[in-house]
């Protein structure tokens, strides 16, 4: 049976000469792997620029249950990125960001909100003209929502620093290096909670910016199993200083 679906490429792997299996979060199967055929071919229907990190797309696809890998019938672009693939630091981001994310979902089954934040956010950092430098710390601390460990915000006046591990704030410094001072944790708090239109607003230096993406990464690495090492963290921080 043929399904129109959304979905949002995370990997895409070489499956032969001309084609590959892209791995792909779908609206209504949640992730799935797709087997697309002569896609490195001169006249191909689908094309590998279209299957790049984050891409937003369009699908007609076959689904058949317990079968690792479907098949397309239909692939477009939509919408069309306007400027991530032109930007150089829109586009690390995105790969960042596209790492980030596929290390951390393991759903097998449909979640539209999960869904519908990240597919939103990216179409909306496509849009936006400029670059906010706040982007990508805001979307992962937005992305703890929806999988399920997002910090508590509550805080008692004496509780003046945030358990990264326990995801909120306590009294006492905690007896592991896993947590941030009051000043740091009320960036934190903020970047969770301010609407992505808004994240300019928060002014936090460069220095600042490298020290909560270390441990916005510590706080994924503490509550998503088999996390491992982001290996384009480095480059991105490279590239913003």
């Amino acid at each position: 049976m043929l399904h129109k679906v959304r979905g949002i490429v995370l990997k895409t792997t070489n499956y032969s000469e001309s084609s590959v299996i892209v791995q792909v979060l779908t609206d209504k199967f949640g992730m799935q792997s797709y087997l697309i055929n002569g896609v490195k071919k001169p006249r191909a229907k689908v094309k590998m620029n279209m299957l790049q990190s984050l891409h937003l797309l369009d699908m007609v696809v076959y689904h058949k249950m317990n079968t690792n890998i479907q098949r397309v019938s239909e692939v477009r672009q939509t919408p069309v990125f306007k400027r991530i693939p032109y930007d150089i630091v829109k586009s690390s981001i995105v790969i960042f960001l596209n790492e980030v994310l596929y290390k951390s979902i393991r759903q097998q089954s449909a979640d539209d909100d999960l869904f519908d934040y990240i597919f939103n956010s990216i179409a909306w950092f496509d849009e936006s003209e400029g670059f906010n430098p706040n982007f990508h710390l805001a979307f992962l601390l937005k992305l703890t929502r929806f999988l399920g460990f997002s910090p508590n915000e509550r805080r008692r006046t004496d509780q003046i620093y945030f358990d990264l591990q326990e995801g909120e704030f306590v009294s006492r410094v905690p007896i592991h290096l896993n947590y941030l001072s009051l000043e740091d944790a009320f960036d934190f708090i903020s970047l969770f909670n301010t609407p992505l239109e808004k994240i300019s607003e928060i002014k936090i230096s460069n220095s600042k910016r490298r020290f909560l993406l270390d441990k916005i990464l510590v706080f994924y690495t503490l509550h998503t199993a088999s996390f491992g090492e982001v290996q384009s963290h480095r480059i991105l921080e490279t590239l913003l200083s």
